[in-house]
Order: C-alpha cells, then sequence, then structure tokens
C-alpha cells in the first residue's frame, strides 16, 4: 500500500519469515509462561482467541505477536506473566527484509480492523504475486543486492498472510486500470497477476475494485493512499513516495482521506464487475 509496498497464496519460495533475536526471546519467554500454567498450544490457544498454529509461530519466533495478544494472555496466565510479556515485548524488532520508513506503518497494519488502499502506480504490496514483486525489484533504482533483493521479497509475502491470517479484517483495494493493462514485467507475470487477483478476491473478508481508464469523476487525483481502521475504531492514514511515507494521524485530515476513499469507492467499478473485468483480461493474455 501507499500501497504499502515497503507485501489465496501467499509466502511463494521464501518459507517462513526470518526471526530475530527479539522475536526469538519473546517466543520462548511465551511458551514458558504457557508451560508454567499447564496449558498446551491447543488448549491455549482458544483462550485468547488465536489459532494453535499461530500460536506456534509466535513461540518459534517467525511471527510479530499482536498487540492485543499481550492483554489476552495476561487475563489467562495472571497479572504477573503479563507484566513479564510486556517487558519482553518492548525489545521486539518488527519484520526483517521491510524498509525502516515502513515499519511504522506496517505495525498499524498488523492491529488494524479495516484496511484500505487506493493505488494509481503499482499493484498494492498485499495483492502483489511474487513473480510480479520479482519485476519491481528487478527494475528498481539504485539496484538491490541479492540478499537485500530475497530479503524484501520476503518481508512482502510475508505480510500478505494479513488476509487470510486476519479474516476479521476488512480490505478493500482500488487498483486503476491502466496497471493492469501496462503489463509490468511481461505477459506471464501479468497472467499471474491477474490469476492472484481473481483468487484473492474470493476471500470473503477482501474487496477488490478497477478504476476505469476512462472516468471523468475521479477524486483520485492527489495520489495513493491507505487507511487502516484501529481496535477503537481511530483512522490513521499513510502516503509514501520515494523511499519515504507519513503517517496521518491527524482525526481531521484522516477523515478528509476517508472522505475521498469513499467517494472513489463509488467511482471505481463495482467487486463483481472488477471480477468480469480480470476474467476478460485474462482470457485475453
Amino acid at each position: 500500500m501507499a500501497s504499502g509496498n515497503g507485501g489465496v497464496g501467499v509466502g511463494g519460495n521464501c518459507g517462513e519469515s526470518e526471526s530475530s533475536d527479539s522475536l526469538r526471546t519473546f517466543g520462548a519467554v511465551l511458551k514458558a509462561l504457557r508451560d508454567e500454567a499447564r496449558l498446551t498450544q491447543e488448549q491455549f490457544a482458544p483462550l485468547v482467541q488465536y489459532s494453535a498454529a499461530y500460536i506456534a509461530k509466535i513461540e518459534q519466533g517467525k511471527r510479530f505477536p499482536p498487540r492485543d495478544l499481550l492483554d489476552r494472555s495476561e487475563e489467562v496466565l495472571g497479572p504477573t506473566a503479563g507484566r513479564v510479556l510486556s517487558a519482553a515485548s518492548r525489545s521486539l524488532t518488527r519484520k526483517v527484509g521491510l524498509a525502516s520508513w515502513f515499519l511504522q506503518w506496517a505495525a498499524v497494519e498488523e492491529e488494524a480492523i479495516s484496511l484500505l488502499s487506493y493505488e494509481s502506480s503499482v499493484i498494492p504490496g498485499l495483492l502483489q504475486p511474487e513473480p510480479y514483486i520479482r519485476a519491481l525489484f528487478d527494475r528498481r533504482l539504485p539496484p538491490l543486492v541479492d540478499e537485500q533483493f530475497e530479503h524484501q521479497v520476503c518481508a512482502r509475502l510475508e505480510r500478505q498472510r494479513l488476509l487470510v491470517e486476519r479474516p476479521g479484517t476488512t480490505f478493500s483495494f482500488i487498483i486503476e486500470q491502466a496497471l493492469l493493462e501496462r503489463r509490468m514485467g511481461g505477459a506471464e507475470v501479468t497472467r499471474v497477476l491477474l490469476d492472484h487477483l481473481l483468487r484473492v478476491g474470493r476471500l470473503r473478508n477482501v474487496e477488490v475494485q478497477a478504476m476505469p481508464l476512462i472516468q471523468e469523476d475521479h477524486s483520485g487525483f492527489e495520489g495513493p493512499l491507505s487507511l487502516a481502521e484501529t481496535v477503537d475504531n481511530r483512522w490513521i492514514g499513510y502516503v509514501e513516495a520515494h523511499d519515504s511515507s507519513r503517517l496521518i494521524t491527524d482525526p481531521k485530515a484522516a477523515g478528509a482521506m476517508l472522505q475521498r476513499y469513499g467517494k472513489m469507492r463509488s467511482q471505481a467499478l463495482s467487486h463483481q464487475a472488477t471480477t468480469s473485468l480480470l476474467e476478460q483480461m485474462r482470457g485475453a493474455l
């Protein structure tokens, strides 16, 4: 998204996300406290409203723990355990491979109950299949060294797990049709992209809309934007360009962005019409 381009079928060939020492430490602390309470992962997970597989990833240092996990764990494990987990969380390092200027938005993204994104320059990071990501990074200037390249590909793919791991979060994307017509990376990359958008668009919590090539009434002329609704129903805006970004927390400014996004939703093709467009474009390749 300004698009969050700092990342159903997610994960590509990257395997598990790379863990940091702080993530592994937090995971080990959580496991020790859970063991002390004589709870298995299968018993503990429903008590904190997450899956056992997700708790396992956190304990292995392969997932960044959501903030609400700390509060829910305290309710289950007790106030002393809550204080220990809170202390362990203060040194967490988020998302190896994500650009430093993007990390603040990545933190907001993981805890949002609604995420909205309008993009006019590139497919939103949460919707990019691996071949498209690689096509973008192949064209990046200055070029990335091989290790940076692979880390950033994996980090972007890892972010996409939000779409399936947070089924209660609603995701709305408005994409300029020109991005689909451009064929970034060639016909085969575009074919994979269209298939991926059709597949992700079938998720109940995801809505993808295309802005038509010709739209005389277009409210997106000020550029790409992203919005997140927090658990306490506040809206936070985000914009990025040329390896820099800005988080917008002022309610009036975020409200103006939300108003523009709402108008664009009415100007774009519906989700159903967008699906038909994607299918037509896929058949024409």
